[in-house]
């Protein structure tokens, strides 16, 4: 085994702490540098691990010992966080979405290429043994040829539960950008790129208010769309049926099913890792898979270990900038649908990602 990719982390907040989990038990990765603009935040972070504290965004993408930024900021400054990093001849992997913009992503990715450096994106959820063990079963012709899914993210939103929740209903959030990657990225491993799609979207209360935390009561302006629903036509035919809503306080709705000619597939919650496969074929009863392909055992942080096994093998990376990239054209492009109340074609596609492989 070789070196272990050194990280440089920007961001220490609620999500930072379940990559760092990942990092620490790894061989291939280690946790050099972070950075965050709570300097208390950031003091906690490296009294965690032992990693230094870089005073900006700027220092820790100069430090020699950083090969990778480990990029954890909000949407709404991730293009530039991964700019940064690429200008100084780091490789990079960010949080979802990619960015908030075709421009900034394809920026991203001309960067990168013309640096020559790796970037990928979160989800890596779709590596896990749920979404790769229905992958197979597709890919095995378990239930024909697949002609339709349907995908549902239903909740009354985030500001129950986050203390700063405000950056969800702002542009680069809404539950499409925020929760949409994790249903789109599972439905391209299932299914292929989205070649067309047919939106509607609605923002059904102009302000929310804070659930939890020393803010609780307080009240904030909503900026995004809250509830958006759509038709996806995938590069091989099938349809997508897709619902992503802050504005459903409960609902009997799966996560995300595929349906083909000779059966069914219940698939499991594409924001985790694993979970059950079950199987429907025509005259029979819904049974489970058993764990055929994935990741196991895996967490937030394992498209990072992809990524650093990918550059020792000189294979590419799983979790890539590219799919980030359609996936983010697939949710931009919806919402133009929408907005303009017509079927809209998509223009940024992507190779349907390989994939992971039975477990070890």
């Amino acid at each position: 085994m070789g070196e272990p990719l050194r990280i440089g982390m920007v961001g220490a907040g609620k999500i930072s702490g379940q990559y760092l989990d990942t990092i620490a038990k790894l061989d291939t990765l280690r946790l050099t540098a972070l950075t965050d603009l709570d300097a208390a935040r950031a003091r906690e972070a490296a009294d965690r691990t032992g990693a230094e504290v870089a005073g900006s965004v700027a220092a820790l993408v100069a430090r020699d010992d950083v090969d990778a930024v480990l990029n954890l900021t909000i949407p709404a400054v991730h293009a530039e966080v991964a700019l940064a990093a690429i200008a100084a001849g780091k490789h990079v992997y960010g949080e979802k979405p990619l960015a908030t913009s075709r421009e900034e992503a394809a920026a991203i990715l001309a960067a990168a290429q013309a640096a020559g450096v790796r970037v990928g994106s979160a989800p890596d959820t779709v590596l896990g043994t749920g979404t790769q063990t229905a992958r197979k079963a597709v890919d095995d012709g378990l239930i024909g040829v697949p002609v339709a899914a349907t995908a549902f993210m239903t909740t009354p939103g985030h500001e129950a539960w986050h203390p700063d929740p405000e950056f969800y209903y702002r542009p680069g959030g809404g539950p499409l950008l925020d929760m949409g990657p994790y249903y789109l990225s599972a439905l391209v491993h299932l299914l292929g790129p989205v070649v067309k799609v047919t939106g509607a979207a609605a923002t059904p209360r102009a302000e929310r208010e804070i659930g939890s935390g020393p803010r609780a009561g307080q009240r904030f302006a909503v900026e995004v769309d809250t509830h958006v629903t759509g038709v996806l036509e995938h590069a091989g035919g099938a349809l997508s049926t897709l619902v992503m809503s802050f504005d459903i306080h409960a609902a009997h709705l799966p996560r995300i099913e595929v349906h083909g000619t000779a059966g069914s597939l219940s698939v499991p919650d594409p924001n985790g890792f694993d979970g059950t496969v079950e199987v429907f074929t025509a005259g029979g009863a819904w049974q489970p898979l058993p764990v055929s392909a994935g990741y196991p055992g895996a967490g937030r942080g394992t498209g990072l270990a992809d990524l650093a096994d990918a550059l020792a093998a000189g294979r590419p990376h799983l979790a890539s900038a590219e799919l980030a990239a359609h996936v983010l054209d697939v949710m931009l492009t919806l919402l133009d649908s929408a907005h303009r109340g017509q079927a809209l074609p998509v223009a940024r596609t992507c190779e349907r990602p390989a994939p992971v492989g039975r477990p070890v």
